[in-house]
């Protein structure tokens, strides 16, 4: 599928979802996420997911086979294993693509101490052992890799990118 230049990504965090939306609005796809463990929060070294607008700064890993290795957005030569994944048991797996977020928002996920950018905040590919729907990164939005790569395809530079929070009330039911 071609790139739609006027589409837009929404990822709610409290759904652990992220939707890719065509230019008419319409939600042409949903992919399952997971966010930070530390939960939402905009300022630096804080572990959190950032909030609000960005837009997408960078794309990096295109052409690339899945399961390709990232550290500081290069190719390390390595294609994830469970073995590598086992001789590494402490490593922030980065793998198979990465759309490098920048905030739009002055003083909120731009700027000083608040900047996505500066963060390193990406949506990136993480090892299929990794659970989706549950806050577990350290502040990066992670896919399945098969996800990002297919997400990656949609989309270009400069692509509207909404993060939030959604409060879903449970029925509560009295007897």
């Amino acid at each position: 599928m071609a790139a739609d230049p006027e589409s837009r990504i929404d990822i709610d965090l409290g759904r652990q979802v992220l939707i890719l939306r065509s230019s008419d609005a319409s939600a042409t796809r949903s992919y399952p996420i997971s966010s930070a463990l530390e939960g939402a929060g905009e300022r630096q070294d804080s572990g959190c997911t950032p909030r609000g607008f960005h837009y997408i700064r960078a794309m990096v890993g295109g052409g690339l086979p899945p399961g390709t290795v990232f550290i500081a957005r290069r190719p390390t030569g390595e294609r994830y294993t469970p073995e590598l994944g086992r001789q590494n048991p402490r490593r922030d797996w980065i793998l198979t693509r990465i759309l490098w977020l920048c905030g739009s928002e002055w003083g909120r996920n731009r700027g000083p101490g608040v900047d996505s950018f500066r963060r390193f905040i990406y949506i990136h590919g993480t090892p299929d052992s990794e659970p989706m729907g549950i806050p577990r990164s350290h502040g990066c939005i992670r896919m399945r890799n098969e996800d990002v790569a297919a997400l990656f395809d949609q989309v270009q530079p400069g692509v509207s990118v909404v993060i939030h929070d959604s409060v879903h009330k449970k029925a509560v039911m009295h007897g």
